[in-house]
């Protein structure tokens, strides 16, 4: 059976678009299915909450409890070294590298000290954070897992 010319190029669109259409929709799957690392998480020792959300094009994480609330004594500016911890951003700038993975900064008000920071997803409630030094060749960090 032929198709007449105009009603041949009307089915050929047709078929064009719907290919476009899934072609572009299935470019979108993968970050409407991305992981989703944002909420509360709470250190092992469940000493301390962490809130991460959005923050630019990034990700970012403040502390919003601590058991023992303190100041940030150690911090390398003398100016914040009055401030309470809670409400310090420690989790600075974590960008997607990679699947359920981010590459940023990590605050650690123990010792001062900023360092780079690697956040992984592990699943939809543990989420590992480390903190780097010689370009990733040292790291330490822990599990969190998510709040309740």
């Amino acid at each position: 059976m032929t198709i007449g010319g105009t009603r041949f190029l009307q089915v050929v669109r047709g078929a064009s678009a719907a290919l476009a259409f899934t072609f572009i929709a299935g470019m979108a799957a993968p970050q409407a299915l991305a992981a989703d690392a944002t909420g509360e998480w709470v250190r092992p020792s469940g000493s301390s909450k962490i809130r991460i959300a959005p923050c630019g094009g990034a990700l970012c994480g403040k502390l919003v409890w601590l058991r023992e609330p303190r100041k940030d004594t150690k911090n390398p500016d003398p100016a914040k070294r009055s401030r309470s911890l809670v409400g310090t951003r420690t989790v600075l700038g974590m960008k997607p590298d990679g699947a359920n993975s981010w590459k940023g900064k990590v605050y650690n008000a123990e010792d001062g000290k900023t360092y780079t920071g690697v956040m992984t997803l592990v699943n939809d409630n543990a989420l590992k954070l480390e903190g780097c030094v010689l370009g990733g060749l040292i790291c330490k960090g822990e599990t969190w897992k998510r709040a309740r």
